[in-house]
């Protein structure tokens, strides 16, 4: 094997920008990458390790013998590290050994900018140049379209690795090259708009769901090759369904092959253990206050849009970010230089991020999950905001999962709170999630949650999720909700799919693919789902009853919809509610249809306003509200 030939893929301008935090595509510029050199082929290396005093690539080319292969260091002070290696191939497995000029300590690493990782528990990087042609120009054309904020969003949030397994063959997840059949089936069939998978990026620890990365640009090797998540992207995209991926920039674990004291300093981690050490997760923050790991995370972002054809990231554990208190007492943290709370540093990386996604990819989307009243998440940075696309909204969550936790018997006293959520609906850009954080760790599933006997839950999911699809704000709920999962999740374990066996689980998953179908024809349901005049209330204080009603708002009156929901038991005939103008009215959606093993208590028949004044609306109608049942209504 051939000794190190000094080469470099850096331009001045690269390392400006670089060392300015404004370089977003060092995936082109930092780890292996297969090239031809004076008419040799083989793999250019490049790291970034400041306070190295040495650093070799060691690899199953060379024997893992640090003495073959030292990388040159760059004359410019960037602290780069690199160089080309004669005859190293696709698929070689290498990591870097790297001499640190503190305590002269020795580590091997994982590079960070690995295209490909090994099988965990191994931990090796892989030189791989990624060959793959994408089929999905006709989605990519007309992204814009599924992605807009005025276009519907259902997501259905999976953890790849227990969506569904192989018993029969060890108990074995599918592979990627198998969800592209059976998973994109399955979510074409359900009629979500989107799916959003928890964190696929290479991470060592199966317990952490993905959420503690150590291989930020290669997708797990879990489940295949590079080129087959990047199949399983294109067909979902061929079936018109956006993909969007959890993006962990808040955390990172203390593995010793990953970001840690990664040349023996605080490189890409904060060396103030309160702003650079989560207690909760036992894991390392980022720098944001330094230029160079700001590049880097925005790169990763920019990478997974740009090489996978991702249509959106969910950024994780936003709030943890923006707070230099969050989760810590108060000897623990030190104000900001205004005497604040906010972490101003963590607050211009998230600006910088947004601007820069949506300057490269304005049919994207960004999500934070965030759950506090900070300001402008959702707006635009040059109008004062954070630049993100949508926001979770946790209290809408939180809210509701309490109130149909409740005995219907006391829901009469907690009116406030199923309609409280309307009083700040339309401060953020809203995305309702029931996520797979509501169905562990002794909270139980969705329909776990629901009181009452048999007939009773069932009936409060489909209310539930019926109001939920009503809601002003896209939607996102966890794998298993839609056929009413009885258990927890468990990442180590299929979802029960044996329930479908049983009818009302059968019926739950066909009410929600319908939900799905009737949530995209209406474009009242999302048109306006950010807007204050998509929404107006027609009665929210029925307290007696625990009803509500409200109208959904289009772009086109005649797209208007009139919403009933009954949170008891008790089936309401005759019920009178309040219109807003003359004409008939026609029941389209009823969450009580024998279809979904309800007991097809409808309004069968065309109704007339009435000029009766009623619910401060000038017309009425009486109308049939069935028992823990919602009823949706149109003008014909």
């Amino acid at each position: 094997m051939s000794k190190v030939i000094s080469h470099s893929l850096f331009s001045d301008f690269d390392i400006d920008l670089f060392k300015g935090g404004k370089h977003f595509r060092l995936y082109r510029k930092f780890g292996s990458h297969i090239i031809t050199v004076d008419g040799v082929k083989g793999t250019y290396f490049a790291v970034w390790a400041p306070s190295a005093k040495a650093v070799s690539v060691l690899g199953d080319f060379n024997f893992w013998n640090a003495a073959e292969h030292q990388l040159n260091v760059r004359w410019d002070s960037s602290g780069i590290w690199e160089g080309f290696i004669p005859g190293v191939e696709q698929g070689s497995v290498y990591k870097y050994q790297i001499e640190s000029n503190i305590n002269n300590g020795m580590s091997e690493k994982a590079d960070p900018y690995a295209r490909r990782c090994e099988h965990p528990p191994k931990t090796g990087s892989i030189v791989w140049n990624s060959d793959y042609t994408w089929k999905d120009e006709d989605w990519m054309q007309k992204r814009h379209k599924h992605n807009a904020l005025d276009a519907p969003y259902s997501v259905y949030e999976m953890h790849l690795g227990s969506w569904k397994r192989k018993v029969e063959e060890n108990n074995r997840s599918l592979s990627y090259f198998e969800l592209a059949d059976e998973l994109v089936t399955y979510l074409k069939e359900m009629n979500f708009t989107h799916v959003e998978l928890m964190p696929i990026m290479e991470y060592p620890y199966d317990p952490s769901w993905g959420y503690q990365l150590t291989g930020y640009f290669a997708p797990t090797s879990r489940f295949g090759y590079p080129e087959e998540f990047k199949l399983l992207v294109d067909k979902l995209h061929q079936n018109d369904i956006g993909i969007i991926l959890d993006w962990v920039p808040s955390h990172f674990p203390e593995d010793a092959h990953g970001l840690g004291l990664f040349d023996g300093s605080n490189l890409y981690e904060h060396p103030d253990k309160r702003k650079g050490y989560h207690q909760d997760w036992t894991s390392l923050i980022f720098n944001y206050e330094r230029n160079e790991v700001r590049s880097f995370l925005i790169s990763n972002a920019l990478f997974w849009l740009e090489q996978y054809h991702a249509d959106g990231l969910r950024v994780d554990a936003v709030t943890s970010m923006l707070y230099l208190d969050y989760s810590r007492e108060d000897s623990e943290w030190e104000p900001n230089e205004f005497g604040g709370n906010e972490n101003l540093a963590a607050v211009s990386f998230l600006k910088d991020l947004n601007t820069e996604v949506y300057a490269s990819f304005p049919d994207a989307q960004t999500i934070a999950e965030e759950s506090t009243a900070f300001s402008g998440v959702s707006k635009p940075v040059d109008a004062g905001g954070l630049g993100f696309g949508m926001k979770w909204m946790m209290g809408w969550m939180h809210d509701t999962l309490n109130y149909f936790g409740k005995d219907p018997m006391y829901r009469s006293h907690h009116q406030n709170d199923i309609s409280f959520s309307l009083t700040y609906a339309f401060t953020e850009n809203f995305m309702l999630p029931l996520s797979h954080d509501e169905v562990v760790y002794g909270k139980k599933s969705i329909l776990g949650r629901m009181p009452g006997d048999d007939w009773q839950r069932f009936a409060n999911l489909r209310l539930l999720y019926g109001y939920m699809f009503t809601h002003p704000g896209t939607k996102l709920n966890f794998m298993g909700g839609e056929f009413g999962q009885s258990e927890e999740w468990n990442f180590e374990e299929s979802l029960d799919w044996n329930l479908l066996e049983f009818e009302p689980h059968k019926n739950t998953q066909n009410y929600f693919k319908t939900l799905n179908k009737f949530y995209r024809s209406q474009p009242a349901l999302y048109e306006k789902g950010f807007a204050n005049d998509g929404f107006e209330w027609i009665d929210y204080g029925d307290q007696q009853n625990s009803v509500i009603s409200y109208i959904r708002k289009g772009y086109d009156e005649k797209d208007n919809v009139i919403v009933v929901c009954n949170f008891t038991p008790s089936l309401l005939e005759n019920y009178k509610i309040g219109l807003p103008t003359k004409g008939k009215i026609k029941e389209i959606f009823n969450s009580d249809a024998k279809e979904f093993g309800g007991g097809d208590n409808k309004n069968s028949q065309i109704l007339i306003a009435k000029k009766t004044h009623w619910n401060g609306q000038d017309y009425s109608a009486e109308i049939i509200i069935p028992p823990l049942g919602l009823v949706v209504f149109k003008y014909s």
